[in-house]
């Protein structure tokens, strides 16, 4: 069988560009996948990713894609069309992601990249978690890239319910500021050592 990966990309410190490092891990951890599928967070990895561009025939991206349309729109977009796609390079993993499809591009033997990509609502704000938009829209994100998955012969089954929020939480012990009720704050704390 062809070697082919997942690879979830983004920043999770800046709210939904996020959504592919947390899909990728959801995917893994809800889901059986055949065992020749390698599924990983590719977080802000840019050129490094290269390696999976020249060593796999097949490559999924799910990332968040700067593209002028609804909030929670997903776009299958195969690397032929992205690198026709000039608007799409916003973010800076975006634009590695494309340097790295053009300079592939030349070579006699590369993977077919396919990016399932999703419009976010924030990828500005700093904080760890995803919107309510996002929130909403995350089952058919998942739902799209199994379906990418199963297109390339793979086969998988549900194994758990994890939901997104405690996936996050068990990656990086916050979501959304959920993590803040562990921590006191400055008041309380001040409090405490004055008694």
């Amino acid at each position: 069988m062809k070697k082919s990966i997942v690879i979830g990309v983004g920043n999770m410190l800046f709210k939904d560009e996020g959504i592919g490092i947390y899909a990728s891990e959801y995917i893994k951890q809800n889901y059986n996948i055949s065992s020749d599928l390698e599924i990983i967070d590719g977080g802000t990895l840019g050129f490094k990713l290269m390696a999976y561009f020249q060593d796999y025939d097949n490559v999924i991206i799910l990332d968040t894609v700067s593209i002028e349309d609804e909030v929670g729109s997903i776009f299958k977009l195969p690397s032929d069309v992205l690198l026709g796609l000039g608007k799409y390079r916003k973010t800076a993993h975006e634009v590695e992601i494309i340097e790295m499809l053009e300079i592939v591009s030349v070579l006699d033997s590369h993977a077919n990249v396919t990016i399932i990509g999703i419009v976010p609502q924030d990828i500005q704000s700093v904080e760890i978690g995803l919107t309510q938009k996002m929130e909403e829209f995350f089952p058919l994100f998942i739902k799209t890239a199994l379906k990418e998955i199963e297109d390339l012969g793979f086969s998988y089954s549900k194994k758990d319910e994890i939901s997104v929020s405690d996936i996050v939480k068990s990656m990086i012990g916050s979501y959304n500021g959920t993590h803040l009720s562990r921590i006191p704050n400055e008041e309380d704390f001040t409090h405490e050592i004055n008694l």
